[in-house]
């Protein structure tokens, strides 16, 4: 009972945020309700003070809501539709992560970036955002500040990506297929997908949210093998290290 009563105030917060940002999504479906969300919690930021009375319900609602949505989502799926877009998408979801990280690390060598906050950055735009951010942070011993900043960098190219893309697709001349995979292995955390491709449906009448959900979770697999990785290269590292004590 009490950790309902400490989780209710935030919980009620996002409520009162998702009505108004619900109703002018409507009104401008070319920016869509899950944009019009982020922008009015990040002008609410500016003026919350008391935010330890709302953190736990806020957190609650980011996390289990947010995930229960993508599971209900899930169940609209067409078995068959996985299989063949997620088939399809799997070259180039490896060849784009693949890319990624390898820029990110050339640009932490160029530009003598901190090695932790390279690595979360580079794993957070090639893999799935503060999801892949928060599972990697760990293995690398990630400092609070280091992934602060790293989701930072993501959320902005994440609004960036929700309000220019859909445009950008139509300049590019793209099918609603070809934005799916446009959308889903570009944008990086499930929301911002999800409202990119929203605002896309509402201009175009189309359906491209399943599509664009199959490609962003298959992309999201990648998590598995790369947060092994690192915590075997952090592994031999530590132990190189110690040796060379």
């Amino acid at each position: 009972m009490i950790t309902i009563q400490k989780k209710l105030p935030g919980i009620i917060l996002c409520v009162v945020l998702a009505l108004p940002a619900w109703f002018l999504g409507h009104l401008f479906p070319l920016i869509g309700a899950p944009v019009f969300a982020i922008l009015l919690g990040m002008l609410l930021g500016n003026f919350h003070n008391n935010r330890n009375q709302t953190t736990d319900g806020i957190t609650f609602t980011s996390k289990y809501i947010l995930q229960t949505a993508v599971v209900l989502l899930g169940f609209g799926l067409n078995l068959t539709q996985v299989f063949k877009v997620g088939t399809q998408s799997l070259p180039i979801i490896i060849s784009t992560i693949a890319v990624s990280l390898v820029v990110a690390f050339l640009l932490q060598k160029w530009l003598k970036l901190d090695s932790n906050i390279a690595i979360l950055v580079g794993v957070g735009s090639s893999i799935c955002g503060g999801s892949a951010i928060a599972a990697t942070a760990p293995v690398i011993k990630a400092k609070d500040e280091e992934v602060a900043k790293s989701i930072s960098v993501i959320f902005l190219f994440n609004i960036l990506a929700a309000l220019i893309f859909p445009t950008l697709g139509d300049l590019l001349h793209l099918s609603n297929q070809g934005f799916a995979l446009f959308a889903g292995t570009a944008v990086n955390d499930t929301s911002s997908v999800t409202a990119t491709a929203t605002a896309w449906d509402a201009v175009h009448g189309s359906n491209t949210l399943d599509g664009v959900t199959i490609v962003k979770l298959t992309r999201t697999l990648a998590i598995i093998p790369i947060t092994l990785g690192l915590s075997f290269y952090k592994a031999y590292q530590d132990s190189k290290n110690g040796r060379a004590k």
